[in-house]
């Protein structure tokens, strides 16, 4: 019904409203219900015959907000109904968009703009689920942007970017347009070249994120020293670290030292050069050449820890810099561990086994001993061990990042993968290859990717596990030469991993959402030192307030459901006698979930102190958001607590010591008066 009005209605407002609702639903599961209830039957056919064609007239409608209405229908259509033979449909959204993006890009007013938005953002959507019409999309914005307004320009970007970032698109011819443009838009320094200057960039640096040629550099300095300002280029570098371009961000962090005005700038930007510098170091990584592997890794550590020192000097107790702090700490510690991993692997290759080698296996029973007494030391055991841990401890910081963006947290996932990838592959082809397993990591290459850098990292994944399983089924490491074929491809998938450059996701440069929690606990003390007083036959009631404080954009990436507190108490030091107590009523671990009312929550715990002594009480949040996944944002609060005698037990006791026989205390005595 509402699409048989809107097709009739002579009234633009009342088709604007119209369509506004039906683009809203097209782009739900209910326009995949639309399209196949009772499929073949006549009424289905007009049903969907009436929505298209209501589109199609709308896309070329001279009310911009209609024509914008009418071209996300088409697209989500083709989007959601990919079962479906849409060619013709495919064709109209990708006319009525092309339209829209003339229109709209000759054009500066708000209206134009929002108009353009919604068109740009099909046309991603377009091309994310129908990628054979990526390269038709891609020469319309290319061909549209030299004409185009300033505005529309920067918007046309950030269009292309996200592109380029799902599928590689852009040709060398493509590219050679970029640059001519580039050029020419540096030649003027107001704020909107300035930001297309940024924009255009990031179009050049995802489209070549593999190799950045020396004319491509020398084009981008060259316009940055001509109009540009130091946040422009600062905002560039961070775009190169971001796409994995290190060699061009340390020269840009480099040149950017000596333009800021406070220590703590000329740190942070000191440490983004030290690191830009590390990851450059590994590019030079070659198969095969494992001595060389050592010297880049060894020379990106000494970079790592020049850059490690200058973040901390960086940061502020406003500005703690927590998370660059713990990724950057990991990256050294992986690094550490890749390069401790070759090592172990090039020693087991001068020890080779003895001659009684196999009397050793057939004695011990261990088939592993064929290869000699180093196949199974502890180093490759400890090694695997170490990058169990590091994937533990990037589940940690991943966990701790409630504000970070989808980018960063699918980094850090990349992060923890590499590392399970490695601990398994030493399991399958070292320490147990008989009952290795590899079905839970067989459709890991399954995910759509977001980023040319997942891509990677994905492919790199996938030939790993390809080679270790080949290798795990045809060669058991029962003689020494597959052994040295097991340790040649543990080395060669170090390798491989590192040859991919790392990036620098956005919440390392800038967190766009910011949440926090400041809890209050009563009764409190009047100093942090002092303890709070509490009769042991008594329960101390513990109440928890807590604030949620947002940013500028509150719940932008993820929202909080509820609040988890978890209360835990530990015996400091104990005082009178040692009674045997049970064990329930010597520990408090406690846990509640609240729901913050505008953003205030508080619950009240009962503890137990029956052992007299200093007990610590722990009070620790952390946070559940709208999927019911649990973030440790923090933070973790401590008080002391003294648990005191009751005033009856110790009158009891005094009694009781008073009314022992006198030869017991002269006994005490004499014995007292010894020393």
């Amino acid at each position: 019904a509402l699409c048989e009005s809107a097709l009739h209605t002579p009234y633009d407002s009342l088709k604007l409203g119209m369509l506004s609702v039906l683009s809203m639903l097209s782009g739900t599961i209910a326009i995949k219900q639309y399209f196949s209830i009772a499929p073949g039957t006549a009424a289905t056919t007009a049903r969907s015959f009436d929505l298209v064609k209501l589109a199609q007239e709308c896309c070329y409608h001279n009310n911009r907000g209609i024509a914008g209405h009418g071209v996300r229908i088409l697209t989500n259509i083709s989007a959601f109904c990919q079962e479906k033979d849409l060619l013709p449909l495919e064709q109209d959204a990708v006319f009525g968009l092309e339209a829209l993006l003339v229109l709209c890009s000759q054009d500066d007013s708000p209206g134009a703009q929002a108009t353009l938005k919604i068109a740009l953002t099909c046309m991603v959507k377009l091309v994310k689920c129908r990628p054979h019409l990526s390269q038709s999309v891609v020469e319309s914005l290319l061909t549209q942007l030299r004409s185009a307004q300033d505005a529309a320009r920067i918007l046309m970007c950030h269009c292309l970017a996200a592109i380029a970032m799902q599928l590689p698109v852009l040709a060398d011819g493509m590219l050679e347009d970029l640059m001519d443009l580039y050029k020419l838009i540096g030649r003027s320094a107001t704020d909107k070249k300035q930001e297309l200057l940024v924009s255009l960039a990031t179009v050049i640096f995802v489209s070549s994120q593999k190799t950045l040629s020396s004319e491509i550099k020398t084009v981008i300095k060259q316009q940055l020293e001509n109009a540009s300002n130091g946040w422009t280029a600062y905002r560039i570098a961070r775009q190169a670290s971001r796409m994995g371009n290190h060699d061009m961000a340390r020269e840009l962090y480099q040149s950017l030292l000596t333009q800021v005005a406070s220590e703590h700038f000329y740190f942070w930007l000191n440490s983004l050069k030290e690191f830009s510098h590390a990851e450059q170091c590994l590019t030079g990584l070659q198969e095969d050449n494992y001595s060389s592997a050592l010297s880049c890794i060894a020379e990106a550590l000494k970079s790592y820890h020049k850059g490690i020192a200058s973040l901390t000097a960086a940061s502020t107790p406003l500005n703690p810099l927590s998370f660059q702090c713990g990724f950057v700490k990991l990256r050294i510690d992986l690094l550490q561990a890749f390069s401790q991993l070759i090592c172990t692997c090039n020693s087991l290759k001068t020890s080779p086994p003895p001659a009684i080698a196999t009397t050793i296996a057939m004695t011990s029973g261990n088939d592993l001993q064929r290869c000699g007494r180093i196949s199974n030391q502890a180093r490759m055991k400890h090694s695997m061990e170490e990058f169990r841990n590091l994937a533990t401890r990037y589940g940690d910081l991943y966990q701790s990042s409630f504000d970070a963006d989808s980018a960063t947290l699918r980094n850090v996932e990349l992060q923890q993968q590499s590392c399970l990838l490695i601990s398994h592959a030493i399991e399958a082809l070292i320490l147990d290859p008989e009952s290795a397993s590899f079905q839970e990591y067989s459709s890991s290459g399954t995910a759509r990717v977001e980023s040319e850098y997942e891509r990677r990292m994905m492919s790199v994944f996938n030939h790993v596990l390809e080679e270790v399983e080949s290798l795990n089924r045809k060669y058991a490491p029962l003689f020494w030469f597959c052994f040295l074929q097991h340790t040649a491809c543990l080395c060669d998938a170090v390798i491989a991993l590192l040859k991919v450059p790392l990036s620098f996701q956005r919440y390392f440069f800038q967190k766009l959402q910011s949440t926090s929690i400041k809890l209050a606990l009563s009764p409190s003390a009047r100093s942090s030192s002092d303890p709070i007083a509490v009769q042991n036959n008594q329960q101390l009631a513990l109440k928890v307030e807590g604030v949620v404080q947002h940013g500028s954009k509150p719940g932008l990436f993820r929202k909080i459901q509820s609040v988890c507190l978890n209360v835990s108490s530990v015996l400091q030091s104990k005082s009178g006698q040692d009674y045997k107590i049970p064990i329930d009523n010597m520990t408090n671990e406690m846990e509640q979930r609240v729901e913050p009312h505008n953003d205030y929550f508080s619950t009240q715990f009962l503890l137990n102190f029956v052992i007299l002594g200093s007990h610590i009480i722990t009070v620790e949040s952390s946070v559940i958001d709208s999927n019911g996944i649990v973030w440790k944002t923090g933070p973790k609060t401590t008080i002391f607590v003294k648990s005191l005698e009751d005033p009856y037990s110790q009158q009891v006791r005094l009694q009781q010591q008073q009314g022992q026989p006198p030869s017991q205390q002269q006994q005490q005595r004499t014995a007292y008066s010894r020393f």
